[in-house]
């Protein structure tokens, strides 16, 4: 309902509807839905994100957000949630990794995200990405690069290029990786 009524306050938003969604199991994300008072133009998803941005706590802001012609209901005048579209999760056509390290940061991006392909200049948390998939990105991180990242990191430099730029001064080696011991009865 906060949520909810934080993208309702957006001077451009005429109805406003937020639903956990599990499109991937196991991934529930937020996705705000909203109908636009006037020609919504390509920008108000960004300009809604930044704008509740400023009034929520990290871990409320939706991961996307979808700019409908009218929200769906039922023939009982409630919101329809079965209607309502998957938010469609776009890379940058930006530039391409120019390093291996920005190659493998792209990967290890993609595959925490569900995504085909995340490009350098692409945001993790644009993308769908959220706390909880934020620590499986830093695990991921470190068994490929075998680099211990701080969460906060991250959160600071969200792109592959930025978090590159950053490796270089978070140098630690991993932790190792965990080995599975033996039963008691085993010894």
């Amino acid at each position: 309902g906060e949520v909810q009524a934080a993208l309702a306050a957006h001077p451009q938003v005429a109805r406003a509807a937020v639903v956990a969604r599990e499109d991937t199991p196991g991934d529930v994300r937020l996705v705000g839905y909203i109908v636009a008072d006037d020609d919504p133009g390509s920008e108000l998803p960004d300009s809604i994100t930044r704008f509740i941005s400023a009034r929520l706590p990290e871990y409320m802001v939706p991961s996307a957000i979808v700019v409908l012609d009218e929200l769906p209901l039922t023939v009982n005048g409630k919101l329809d949630r079965k209607a309502l579209p998957a938010p469609e999760v776009t890379t940058g056509s930006g530039r391409g990794p120019s390093t291996e390290q920005e190659r493998v940061l792209c990967e290890a991006f993609a595959e925490v995200l569900g995504l085909d392909s995340v490009g350098v200049d692409d945001d993790f948390f644009a993308l769908g990405g959220h706390s909880l998939l934020a620590v499986r990105a830093i695990s991921q991180i470190r068994a490929v690069l075998g680099v211990e990242l701080p969460l906060k990191v991250l959160l600071a430099a969200p792109t592959p290029a930025e978090l590159s730029q950053q490796l270089g001064k978070h140098k630690s080696s991993a932790r190792p990786a965990l080995r599975p011991m033996r039963n008691q009865e085993e010894s």
